[in-house]
């Protein structure tokens, strides 16, 4: 998520799944996650997958977001690893978005116009650029950096995130009116300090790198202002993700994952080693997994 504006953006997540990132026709009911001895319950995901059987011609997709889409620290230290990503990747073991809908249409071209250290002011432009793309399928894990930031004074406002993801939607919808939208649920970060405080390699990467510190300040702190700020920087994304819900709602091509990459209890092994708060290969292949079945019939 965050990439200190010199390489670094995680799974808080998810997640996802964003994450986000950010997938073939996973079981409605529930599937295993390789690398992982936990099982992915998509019973609460709206299942709408895509048939493979579909006459819908998709040609391009595009995939916007931050770091977790475009697979940072997943394949190494201080890198995008686009081939890795949720949505776009073409690592058979993640097994993204895009592979699953090449299985149906080998001809499928994908576009990650996801960069590391975006934030939701930065989606209007991707949008802008998944219209000139022509694409007829988007994916949305955007908002893990504007509240992951370097203090809880910092964060983005509700307000200004709605305005920018209203722009960015009103985009998508006005340059694509047929593309079918995909939004994932921001990956939980106070989840990722749950999961990772009582790891030393942890703290100290969060510490190091300066990652995430208005939720990882001070992990293992437990005085009263300090969960507190925990808590409303929970709270945070949680009306992030109000806010995406809502809007997507708004549009009958768009589809909203129902908050399943937000209320995934992740885990450590989740996340990259090499910073503890972006998803790993099997970070990235949960998120895959979690988001598919909301993806809306193409």
């Amino acid at each position: 998520m965050n990439v200190p504006r010199r390489p670094l953006t995680l799974l808080a997540a998810l997640i996802t799944g964003a994450v986000l990132v950010s997938v073939p026709a996973a079981p409605a009911s529930a599937a295993t996650v390789p690398g992982s001895a936990m099982t992915v319950s998509t019973a609460s995901v709206p299942t709408v997958p895509v048939s493979a059987g579909t006459a819908t011609s998709i040609g391009a997709m595009a995939s916007l977001g931050d770091s977790i889409t475009r697979g940072f620290n997943a394949c190494g230290f201080y890198v995008d690893c686009p081939s890795r990503s949720w949505s776009t990747g073409s690592n058979q073991t993640v097994n993204s978005h895009y592979l699953r809908l090449r299985a149906a249409e080998p001809s499928l071209v994908a576009h990650n116009d996801a960069r590391s250290g975006a934030k939701v002011a930065d989606l209007p432009g991707q949008a802008e650029l998944a219209v000139s793309q022509g694409a007829g399928y988007v994916t949305i894990l955007m908002g893990a950096n504007d509240a992951c930031t370097s203090s809880e004074a910092s964060m983005t406002t509700v307000a200004a995130f709605e305005a920018a993801f209203r722009t960015a939607m009103r985009t998508l919808t006005t340059g694509l009116p047929t593309a079918s939208i995909f939004v994932s649920s921001i990956p939980d970060i106070r989840r990722l300090w749950e999961v990772g405080r009582n790891s030393s390699s942890a703290r100290t990467a969060w510490a190091a790198l300066g990652i995430c510190q208005s939720m990882l300040a001070r992990p293992r702190s437990t005085d009263q202002a300090d969960v507190d700020r925990r808590e409303r920087v929970h709270q945070r994304v949680a009306e992030f993700n109000a806010v995406m819900a809502r809007v997507c709602e708004e549009q009958a091509t768009c589809r909203h994952d129902g908050g399943a990459v937000f209320g995934y209890p992740f885990t450590l092994s989740h996340l990259s080693r090499w910073d503890y708060f972006h998803p790993s290969t099997a970070g990235q292949r949960l998120l895959a997994e979690v988001t598919y079945p909301a993806v809306p019939v193409l």
